[in-house]
């Protein structure tokens, strides 16, 4: 099938690209004319495990192509997806001014029946917007269909999630529009789960509102732990292993970050006011969720009594390994409050560098070219991103480096009493300080 995406960022090169690895031919809209050229080069300007090769053979196969004309989108596409930003706003509600632009684009080269699809993550209705605006502005007459089909896509595992989906959800109102996007995914041998459009725009946001909240539960759980001398490692494997309730986002740390999460709690908790439903869980969910970094900073400053002037390494900027986004990062939002205070940060994560040079904290810190250079002389280390190099590392090595024996764990990725064997005082979340011993 010819299919276009119009918006090539994350979600719509991903699904550009893994669209076109199933046998569609695919053109990827942007208005950015310096990243379609280089996206032609079959570079990609994030780093995502996967997806450089697959444009690359695809770009090669003549499968998938790039432009900034939406009229040429327009033109080649039977299904038009729509993966533009949906930014937030103040409030927490969501900037759709993106969308409607695109709406009125599509609109304006409409000449033929089209289905036009929401991939971005929108407010309950926003489809029923966009087929307003399409029909306000297009040439009379002309036949078209809106659908809605949300992206569950994890970053790091993107490819995978979209190859190999575990389930693909249609919202729309018309036979004619749902047999078309059966088709469109058929290749990928996946449950299809079709729905009314408002239901399916409002799945994206239950689905990563539900997965915060484990996420927040266990990071209360582990203030509990702490306080009573638990290990939130056990407990989250003692009611993880409950079908009912499963291990995966019971892994206490600093809390959930990253570019969907915090926007889309913020979001269905305006979305829920704007239907007059408050969704007052979902706000403790954010106070908990804030309250967790602010609790682990309180540890630093309690170990070493002020933070000013302390030389502290700093592991991870990005918001979760097996990427290099930063954006929301709950490692860059500690990093900042630690050089609020005083502290010199060095700083190393395996990806994220360059994208670290670009932000405003960039001329605060200091950044390193290892993992091991981060911790030359720090009088204590402060893990913020579950890189799997991290846990991999030589402990003794490591207290050669350190100044001080002092390992601040934001993602409990080691194990206490190996870190204590090794001399280091550990205090990671949920699991207590362990004194150093000598082995």
């Amino acid at each position: 099938m010819k299919l276009t995406i119009i918006g090539s960022g994350y979600v719509g090169l991903t699904t550009g690209a893994c669209f076109a690895d199933v046998g569609h031919h695919v053109v990827c809209v942007d208005n950015d004319e310096r990243k379609v050229k280089t996206l032609h080069e079959g570079k990609i300007p994030i780093y995502e495990p996967g997806l450089e090769q697959l444009v690359r053979k695809n770009v090669a196969s003549k499968r998938l192509r790039f432009t900034t004309s939406t009229e040429e989108g327009v033109d080649h596409g039977e299904v038009l997806f729509i993966a533009v930003p949906t930014p937030p706003q103040p409030d927490g509600s969501v900037d759709l001014s993106f969308m409607e632009k695109v709406a009125r684009e599509i609109a304006q080269y409409l000449d033929s029946y089209r289905v036009v699809v929401d991939k971005s993550t929108v407010p309950v209705k926003t489809g029923e917007r966009v087929a307003q605006t399409i029909r306000r502005y297009a040439r009379p007459g002309v036949e078209f269909d809106v659908v809605s089909n949300p992206e569950f896509l994890r970053e790091g595992s993107a490819v995978e999630d979209l190859m190999k989906p575990d389930r693909i959800v249609i919202g729309g109102n018309s036979d004619r529009a749902l047999a078309i996007m059966q088709k469109v995914y058929e290749p990928f041998m996946a449950p299809v789960l079709v729905t009314d459009i408002n239901s399916s725009e409002l799945i994206k946001h239950a689905a990563n509102s539900f997965l915060a909240l484990k996420i927040s539960y266990i990071n209360a759980i582990s203030e509990i732990c702490e306080a009573a001398g638990a290990d939130v490692l056990k407990v989250a494997d003692g009611i993880g292993a409950d079908k009912r309730i499963g291990r995966e986002f019971l892994n206490a740390g600093l809390g959930y970050g990253g570019s969907c999460f915090p926007k889309d709690i913020a979001a269905f908790i305006a979305i829920s006011e704007q239907l007059g439903t408050p969704f007052n869980l979902l706000k403790e969910v954010e106070r908990i969720n804030a309250r967790q970094i602010q609790r682990f900073i309180d540890g630093i400053r309690e170990a070493l009594w002020l933070l000013k002037d302390k030389r502290l390494a700093v592991w991870g900027l990005s918001f979760k390994p097996n990427t290099d986004d930063v954006r929301s990062s709950v490692a860059v939002s500690l990093v900042e409050r630690l050089v609020a205070e005083g502290a010199h940060v060095v700083a190393y994560d395996p990806k994220a560098m360059d994208k670290a040079r670009e932000l405003p904290l960039a001329g605060k810190i200091e950044l390193a070219p290892s993992a091991m250079e981060a911790a030359s002389g720090a009088e204590a280390l402060v893990i913020a991103t579950e890189w799997p190099e991290f846990s991999a590392v030589d402990l003794s090595e490591l207290r050669e480096k350190m100044r001080t024996p002092l390992i601040f764990d934001g993602r409990n990725i080691f194990d206490p009493g190996v870190a204590a064997s090794f001399g280091f005082q550990y205090r990671g979340i949920g699991r207590g300080v362990v004194t150093a011993r000598t082995p």
